[in-house]
């Protein structure tokens, strides 16, 4: 006879989006368990041991200002933090860190042992069975358990009928040396989700004793490295630096003269691979005009022998790998520790979702993480915050929380993925957000920190430490508004000349808005300022240099929230509505958006489409 318990929330899976969905459903105070297929590999780093990027890191940032862990832990493992795009505009740039992968696992799992209202146990999901009501409810383990809950998370990564291919050998996994969930899929095939089949890949890892280092470039990480998390007073440990190399004509030759021996160009994978971060037989193939391909090599910890080979995944044949690495430059006696491989996994079209993760077709059943159709920790790690803060808030019959596109990176994700579904591999860029400018990861907890308040996910340490930040950033405006230079005092007279001229007196505030003078100028003819919190002036420097432009964008937020207020009755009868087209029809009602701007945004309805949906919503 099954053993049976009951929690209030199940999130099925380990990795960056469960244990993320994991800790935010426990914050809320219910009952929640954690259900893994290893509890040794809890917050596993399967590719690349570095977490951020541009973009990337945003979501990071965002997830830490609603009290979300990956930044905190990154903070704990990170050997090298770099923020990129340091030269351009503050909206752009991008923190990221290489971390120690043994260490973040090591801190993850510490992190959700030590969560209250957790449980977390060893068991793969076999099977989910919905109650009476067409409601999921239960899941079924491999090990005879059996849970049930208001709320179930699903957050399987790449396991879903895992395929590591490797040259001609293929066989099942979720990831190297771990089993696959192959039942699993069969389910949501029973429950009639369509699935689909994506590929992700990884390079060889490398022996770092059999590597000539004298012959790279050295990347040192930042002279001051900025912590991830808004919690994380400093970051004392040793930065390690990583070494760039790059590919040759010769390695081109070798890997074209073997393509019929790699899986995607045997027709071996059916799965889509991620368009922006192709293997290198791929980027060989796309870019033939190309003579070398940027490699970095990056430490995989303090204490690891393995180095990650950053710029040449792969699935060609060991042969054909250990070929590759020995006629790379510093690379010519390297011993491989780890094959690269590929790997196809099941994944559901995100347009199956609402913008809370739910599911449309099964109440109670949220989905996160590569399940939807992402790829990259970040991603995961966003959609998992997302899904266990609502699936907690439904098992308590609680509003649920949604961001929009304006909120926040994540609302822009996931509004991307239940609006427009992929058919790859979705990666998170800088460029997919209209409000970039207003969405920073400098400011990630002023937009964000006080929306976790209001629904309770905030815990007292972070509520604390924000309180005092706006206090700094309050003070700082204060102090530099009633600083006011007169045009005609020595200083006045600098500030003219560098700044074109003025003729008024004005505060600091003012003069910090005029392109030609910097901070650090202000800094150095006003000691005043070097008494105030760095943070708040970097802020308010921030909001004076593009102020104009801060307030154009806000105007067309205001815009934008105007159309996604006007809200699509959940019964819309589309094909009563004169002069839709039959496609229109039958894709609103594919994607059943919530609002206008929802509908707006599904491929293929037009401007025209959208202004007949308008004037007959306004007419109901």
């Amino acid at each position: 006879m099954a053993m049976k318990q009951i929690f209030d929330v199940i999130i099925v899976g380990a990795g960056h989006a469960g244990c993320e969905a994991a800790a935010a459903s426990a914050r809320l105070g219910v009952n929640t368990l954690l259900l893994t297929a290893n509890y040794d590999t809890i917050g596993q780093m399967s590719c690349n041991p570095a977490i951020g990027g541009l973009a990337k890191g945003h979501l990071v940032k965002e997830i830490d200002a609603l009290d979300g862990v990956m930044g905190r832990i990154t903070d704990k493992a990170g050997l090298q933090f770099r923020m990129l795009n340091q030269s351009k505009g503050p909206a752009v740039r991008g923190p990221r860190a290489q971390c120690d992968r043994q260490l973040y696992r090591d801190a993850m799992r510490a992190e959700m042992e030590a969560t209250p209202n957790l449980t977390i146990k060893q068991a793969m999901v076999d099977d989910i069975m919905l109650n009476a009501n067409g409601e999921a409810e239960t899941v079924i383990t491999n090990t005879g358990w059996e849970f049930s809950a208001k709320s179930i998370v699903l957050t399987t990564g790449t396991f879903l009928r895992g395929l590591i291919h490797i040259g001609d050998n293929q066989h099942n996994a979720g990831r190297a040396g771990e089993q696959a969930s192959m039942k699993l899929s069969d389910t949501l095939m029973r429950l009639e989700f369509k699935l689909g089949r994506l590929k992700t890949g990884t390079p060889p890892r490398l022996d770092t004793r059999t590597i000539d280092y004298s012959k790279f470039e050295v990347q040192a990480g930042d002279d001051t490295p900025q912590p991830f998390s808004f919690l994380t007073e400093s970051l004392p440990q040793a930065q390690l630096p990583c070494h760039v190399t790059y590919t040759n004509p010769e390695v081109h030759r070798i890997i074209r003269e073997n393509l019929h021996r790699a899986p995607m160009y045997a027709g071996n994978i059916e799965g889509t691979g991620p368009r922006y971060c192709p293997s290198i037989e791929d980027k060989v193939v796309r870019f033939a005009e190309k003579e070398n391909h940027q490699i970095f090599l990056e430490p995989e910890g303090y204490d690891s022998i393995e180095v990650y080979p950053n710029g040449i995944s792969t699935s060609l044949p060991i042969d054909v790998q250990t070929a590759i690495i020995h006629n790379i430059a510093g690379l010519e006696n390297t011993e491989i520790i780890r094959a690269g491989y590929a790997i196809e996994y099941d994944y559901i079209n995100p347009t199956e979702l609402r913008h809370t993760l739910e599911t449309k077709k099964i109440p109670n059943l949220f989905l996160a993480g590569q399940i939807n159709g992402t790829t990259g920790y970040e991603e995961a790690a966003a959609q998992g915050l997302m899904a266990g803060l609502n699936a907690a808030l439904k098992a308590n019959n609680k509003p649920f929380f949604t961001l929009d596109r304006a909120d926040a990176y994540i609302g822009v994700l996931i509004d991307d993925l239940v609006t427009r579904g992929t058919t790859e591999p979705y990666r998170m860029f800088t460029s997919r957000a209209e409000y970039r400018l207003i969405l920073r990861a400098d400011n990630a907890d002023l937009r964000l920190t006080a929306k976790g308040e209001e629904i309770g996910c905030i815990g007292r340490i972070r509520s604390e430490k924000f309180k005092q930040r706006l206090n700094d950033i309050t003070t700082a405006r204060d102090v530099l508004a009633s600083i006011k230079v007169n045009p005609h005092t020595e200083v006045g007279k600098a500030i003219a000349e560098a700044s074109g001229g003025y003729k008024d007196t004005q505060d600091l505030l003012t003069i910090l808005r005029r392109p030609q003078i910097s901070l650090e100028m202000l800094q150095e003819w006003f000691s005043e300022i070097n008494n105030l919190a760095t943070h708040a002036v970097e802020q308010l420097d921030i909001e004076s240099h593009y102020g104009g432009y801060l307030d154009r964008q806000n105007k067309e937020i205001e815009n934008f929230r105007l159309e996604a207020e006007l809200e699509i009755p959940v019964d819309m009868d589309y094909e009563s509505i004169p002069g839709l087209s039959r496609e229109v029809c039958e894709k609103l009602k594919a994607h059943t958006p919530a609002t206008l701007a929802t509908a707006g945004r599904i491929s293929g309805i037009t401007p025209a489409a959208l202004t007949t949906l308008l004037v007959h919503i306004k007419r109901m």
